[in-house]
């Protein structure tokens, strides 16, 4: 079984979660407006959910919003 990459650029995704995770903005980039609303509200679920989204970015198992992965 193949793994189909995303489009969406893994150094941008992992840069925008470091530095604006806590707004939402990697999410916004990658397709998951809803998700980054919450994490917009939330200033990333108090910054647990920013720092598991960055480790996910991290090791390939994060995903756009279309359910592709994003990897390097």
């Amino acid at each position: 079984m193949e793994i189909v990459k995303s489009d969406k650029n893994f150094i941008a995704t992992a840069l925008l979660c470091f530095f604006f995770g806590a707004l939402g903005v990697h999410r916004f980039y990658v397709g998951k407006v809803g998700t980054g609303i919450l994490q917009l509200f939330t200033f990333g679920g108090f910054g647990i959910w920013v720092f598991i989204d960055f480790i996910r970015i991290l090791v390939g198992s994060f995903k756009d919003g279309d359910g592709y992965y994003i990897k390097n």
